[in-house]
């Protein structure tokens, strides 16, 4: 039976194999001839091979070729998304930020949380809890529809104030048949520095972290 193109290359020592992906196999025109006259030099004067065999390894041997180019096509896409993504990232060091999410800092006897309501809320119940997951603070009532700031002196359920640091809101609200009510909380702070460890980068507000894709504006 001929020889397949697979069993030549691994017939001559897998030197084929060791060579970089990015080469590509297409793009070395002496490797591509190489392998195709091996290829006719090893397959059996009484048993040639078939044509539509070797239009099929020829097809395969293209196709291979086509997958190294689309992968490092990503790869290069991937690597201009994540550099304008730090630039992006870094253009927000120093501004007052405004991005989704439950967390705030209390500090000075203030925290504050924008509140997105999308429809009035009959019966509101607003829990303020520690970074432990303990709630500190609750505070019920109704809220009306659009965006408003709802602020926290600090003061506890128990009567007393609460240290400084990080807060988290959690709403339950309702309409007037009692079906839920989602509410979008947002926080602001000024970015202190980023953290580019990861895929998407990390503005740091204080403590708080808060990925760039969660940034909904920004001013001086």
């Amino acid at each position: 039976m001929a020889a397949g193109i697979e069993n030549i290359i691994a017939g001559q020592g897998g030197a084929k194999q060791a060579a970089p992906a990015q080469q590509g196999i297409a793009d070395n025109f002496d490797a591509f001839l190489t392998l195709l006259t091996t290829q006719l030099q090893n397959q059996s004067p009484l048993d040639p091979l078939d044509t539509n065999q070797f239009t099929q390894q020829l097809v395969q041997f293209a196709s291979v070729e086509q997958q190294i180019k689309s992968n490092d096509a990503l790869e290069s896409l991937l690597a201009t998304s994540r550099a304008q993504n730090v630039s992006t990232a870094a253009s927000f060091v120093g501004m007052t930020v405004r991005a989704d999410g439950k967390e705030a800092r209390l500090a000075d006897g203030r925290a504050e949380w924008t509140l997105d309501v999308p429809v009035n809320a009959a019966r509101t119940t607003i829990e303020i809890r520690d970074q432990n997951g303990n709630t500190v603070a609750t505070r019920s009532g109704a809220l009306s529809a659009g965006r408003q700031t709802f602020s926290w002196d600090g003061a506890t359920s128990s009567g007393q104030f609460a240290p400084d640091g990080r807060y988290t809101i959690n709403i339950d609200a309702r309409d007037g048949s009692g079906q839920p009510i989602s509410v979008n909380t947002e926080v602001e702070g000024v970015v202190d520095a980023l953290d580019l460890e990861g895929q998407e980068p990390v503005l740091l507000i204080g403590d708080a972290r808060v990925p760039l894709s969660q940034i909904k504006g920004a001013m001086r």
